[in-house]
């Protein structure tokens, strides 16, 4: 059973760090790249990037270029979203999901919000 879970995010203030993990299990680790993707209150998901969790090749979407910085463990089958530079508008849910045996799996999603 695929399961990716994420424990909680919380508030950081505008300019500060924040980092999102996201525990893999059920499925072979370095043979799905992961998504983050997140989604405001009220709005639509936006994509954030993936990462090839076999050497860490990262993707990341024009909003978080350069503030965003994707990572794994393989060891402990866990992914990370290091927020960096962080603006209001990075205030959403996060989740991570993958595309397995036909659909996607997603994680339960977690807040992040940027207030001062």
């Amino acid at each position: 059973q695929v399961q990716l879970v994420e424990p909680g995010g919380g508030l950081v203030q505008p300019g500060g760090s924040l980092r999102l993990s996201c525990a893999a299990s059920g499925f072979t680790f370095s043979s799905y790249w992961v998504h983050w993707v997140r989604q405001a209150p009220g709005k639509g998901l936006e994509w954030v990037g993936n990462i090839n969790p076999v050497d860490g090749f990262s993707v990341y979407a024009d909003s978080v270029k350069g503030r965003f910085t994707f990572s794994r463990d393989t060891a402990k089958k866990t992914l990370y979203l290091q927020m960096s530079s962080v603006k209001s508008e990075d205030t959403d849910v996060y989740y991570c999901k993958i595309f397995y045996w036909g659909r996607d799996h997603w994680s339960q999603g977690t807040q992040v919000t940027v207030s001062p």
